[in-house]
């Protein structure tokens, strides 16, 4: 029978389950809240998700192990590390704590568990299934809500001594630049994400008299997708809103391969969809701050997955 592995994807909101074979189908997929205040009562939940997945796809093959992508995830530990966002992760106090998901998954299911950060698995799950496949050196550059990313190099995972590793998004991208709620200033975070994007459409509507559709919005809830259908229309601010965006996150990726030298950078997430409007102007600030034998070398791809499945596939990647 073929082999399968089952992939978790971890949310503040919702989990997704899923049992995955070796060429990336998914037989078989569950959504769960992760709205729940007790960590005994998210892992019933969880465990109790996972039994039945496997019963519904036995006829299929057997699964081997689970593979779980969360944030502030350690591989190395098997734990997660005061995730903010997650409530059933919290202590007594209410306050973000140590929660040793893998072990105790693994108690509650007999199967063995593998945990990483988010980022992480979505850069193993484009290696096995996506773009990155049959390349040992790139970056994955998540580009949501937030930044999140994953360094491959030499075919694995840059973990780190402590497994936290490769948080690209919070490198200073602006000096002195937007507060970041991680508590630092001009993190990449802050300009690259989605929302980066609308906290840099309400300066320019504030520093600016130029005519925009986006003026007949609120400059409070303007959203990321707001300023691409305006793009689309062929407005100019929400067409400088994105080549800004692209020029600083073009500028960051060239200090990126300066450390390790990937052969491709790939990105992945909702702001992706408006890479028609930064593209051009991310790529010419990489290489315009590139060293010389870098220019013009380093491949840009964009994820090939399908966004609703990729986080469950991302870890699923880590049973192989």
């Amino acid at each position: 029978m073929e082999r399968l592995a089952i992939g978790i994807d971890i949310g503040g909101q919702s989990s997704k389950c899923g049992v995955v074979t070796q060429g990336g189908t998914i037989l078989e997929q569950s959504v769960v809240t992760s709205l729940i205040d007790n960590f005994d009562d998210y892992l019933k939940l969880l465990a109790d998700t996972v039994k039945e997945l496997i019963r519904k796809t036995a006829s299929q093959g057997f699964v081997t192990g689970i593979g779980i992508g969360a944030p502030n995830a350690n591989y190395l530990d098997g734990t997660i590390r005061y995730a903010p966002n997650l409530t059933w992760a919290r202590d007594a106090n209410g306050k973000p704590g140590v929660i040793h998901l893998a072990d105790r998954l693994k108690e509650a299911t007999g199967l063995h568990v593998s945990i990483t950060n988010d980022a992480n698995a979505a850069a193993l799950g484009e290696r096995t299934y996506g773009v990155a496949q049959g390349i040992n050196d790139f970056i994955m550059i998540t580009l949501g809500t937030g930044v999140g990313s994953g360094i491959i190099t030499n075919g694995g995972l840059l973990y780190g001594h402590d497994g936290f590793a490769g948080e690209l998004g919070h490198v200073c991208a602006v000096k002195d630049g937007r507060q970041c709620n991680c508590g630092l200033k001009g993190c990449l975070e802050t300009y690259a994400s989605a929302m980066g994007v609308a906290r840099t459409a309400r300066e320019f509507l504030q520093n600016s008299s130029q005519e925009s559709l986006l003026r007949k919005l609120d400059p409070e809830k303007i959203s990321s997708k707001d300023i691409y259908d305006a793009a689309v229309q062929g407005d100019e601010m929400a067409k400088e809103i994105f080549a800004f965006t692209g020029r600083i996150l073009g500028r960051a990726l060239a200090d990126f391969v300066k450390f390790s030298s990937p052969k491709a950078i790939v990105l992945f997430g909702g702001l992706t969809k408006s890479r028609e409007f930064f593209h051009d102007e991310m790529v010419q600030a990489m290489n315009d701050n590139l060293m010389q034998i870098w220019k013009n070398r380093i491949q840009i791809l964009y994820s090939s997955l399908k966004e609703s499945d990729a986080a469950i596939l991302g870890a699923s990647s880590m049973v192989w």
